[in-house]
Formats: C-alpha cells, structure tokens, sequence
C-alpha cells in the first residue's frame, strides 16, 4: 500500500470531493467523532476533509496518510502547534504510544490494502491502539457487478471553476480484474493553467469486498464484536444498499 497522488491531484482534491462526497459520508463520520471522548484517529486522513471540522470542533483527534503531497495540503491549514497530530504512516504498520476511543478508515482506506495478509494487519494494528470498548469504522462499496463488469468509460465526475474563470475537469474510467476482485480506476485531469490548458493522468488499484468476506475477514481478526450496516443513515444491510459500514468494537474487558 503505497499509493500515493501526484501534487495536481492533491492540489484540486478538495474542490471536487466537497462537492460530489461530503452530502454522502461526512455528517455520520462527524457525528461518530462528536459522540467520542477520548482520542480520535482518522486514517488516509488525506487533506482534512473531516479532520479540520472535527478539530475546530475540539476533537482530539491525529491522522495518518501514505500520500506526502495530501498531507502537505493538510498542513498548510493547521496552526503550528497542531501540525504534529499528522504524519506519514500506513494502516499497516502504523505506531502511536497511546491508544484510541475511535478509529475511522473512511472513503475507501482498506480497499487500497491489495492482500489480505495485509488486510488482516492492517486491521489487527487498529485493534492493538484502541482503548477497551474502543471502535475502528471503516467502509467499502457493495459491488455493483453489471458496473464492474461493463467499466467506466471517460465519465466526467466534476466540472467546475478552481478559481474565478478558471476551470476544471475530472474524467474517469475503470477496467475491472474479476479473478483478483480488483478495479483499475484511472482519473484524466484537464485544467486551465494562465490560458494555457494542462493534462495529467493518475491510475490506482481498488479491491472490492463481498459481505461474506468481509465478515469472514473481520472474524478472523482479533475484534468479536462487529457489525455491518448498508448506509450512513444508520439502516441494516438490505437488496438496496450501496455501502458496506463495518463497525468493531473491543470488548471493554480487555
């Protein structure tokens, strides 16, 4: 798991995904941190989407990312003495000397994790930093097969204006690996730099669940006490859900 995005993608990640995400993830992930105590870690905490919020909100609460060029935009929004409750870690292997009442893995984080060796690493070092009681939150999507199956082909997600006259374009397309459950998504960037119109290109890997794996990968883990919930409304799974919200919990005896 070392992705990581280029500057350009960085630079204009804000813009877009407070338009086309914030109305579907960020008031439940906001709500989850508002309703937490004690220390709060966001992993893939990226350019702050929720980070900030929560922080202004009195939240203790770190984050870690992969990407050095999300995180350079991250820091350059918080004050000073603020700036070391961020760092360059992996779900992986990543290491506090203290623990957590609340973990979130939110917009995607462990479908970033190809192997499942990997998976099961990343989710039991969660499990080591929570206090007792504590809750690690993390989603997927529920795979839409005739979508996988047919791909994306040069589908404009955002179109808008970065600054006044100047404007932008995300294109995106997917080609599905079905044996290795893995969708290829590649991203075209088309902006206006000073009259002059720029292109970038960025591909990644994404690793699709089905609810059973899922549930067998979570069970296999060292959290008992899970479940899976199909919105960010709170509703159970169902024939029209869209997300897989998978909640652990440490038991509070240990």
């Amino acid at each position: 798991m070392s992705q990581d995005y280029p500057e350009i993608f960085a630079r204009f990640y804000d813009l877009i995904y407070h338009q086309i995400r914030d109305g579907v993830d960020n008031e439940f992930f906001l709500n989850e941190i508002r309703q937490t105590p004690g220390k709060v870690l966001e992993v893939g905490v990226g350019t702050g989407r929720f980070f900030v919020d929560a922080l202004e909100q009195g939240a203790d609460i770190y984050g870690i990312d992969i990407s050095d060029s999300m995180l350079g935009i991250l820091k350059n929004k918080l004050e000073k003495d603020q700036i070391s409750r961020v760092s360059r870690q992996n779900i992986i292997d990543f290491h506090f000397d203290f623990s957590f009442d609340l973990v979130i893995a939110p917009f995607r984080v462990l479908m970033h994790v190809q192997e499942k060796t990997d998976q099961l690493k990343a989710i039991n070092n969660v499990y080591r930093h929570l206090n007792p009681g504590g809750k690690f939150i993390f989603d997927t999507f529920v795979p839409d097969l005739k979508q996988i199956i047919k791909g994306l082909d040069n589908l404009t997600d955002f179109e808008g204006e970065y600054e006044p006259g100047k404007k932008v374009k995300r294109t995106v397309s997917t080609t599905p690996e079905l044996i290795n459950q893995r969708i290829n998504v590649h991203f075209r960037l088309e902006w206006d730099e000073d009259g002059e119109m720029k292109v970038e290109n960025f591909s990644l890997p994404l690793r699709f669940f089905f609810r059973y794996e899922l549930e067998h990968l979570v069970e296999k883990s060292d959290f008992s006490d899970y479940k899976i919930l199909g919105d960010y409304q709170g509703n159970d799974l169902s024939e029209k859900s869209r997300e897989f919200i998978v909640i652990c919990r440490k038991s509070i005896q240990e």
